[in-house]
């Protein structure tokens, strides 16, 4: 295995930790209603 490739992976694996923290503290809820509230502010329904 290379740097660059050692890199890449360790890179890839600290994502997956900081996605996997945010959806255990709930953070993906709060995301996803103010993209909703966005998306329909734009559309022009909310």
């Amino acid at each position: 295995m290379t740097r660059k490739n050692a890199a890449r992976l360790l890179i890839a694996a600290a994502g997956v930790l900081a996605l996997a923290a945010g959806i255990l503290q709930g953070d993906m809820q709060d995301t996803m209603r103010k993209a909703v509230r966005l998306c329909l502010e734009c559309v022009g329904i909310g």
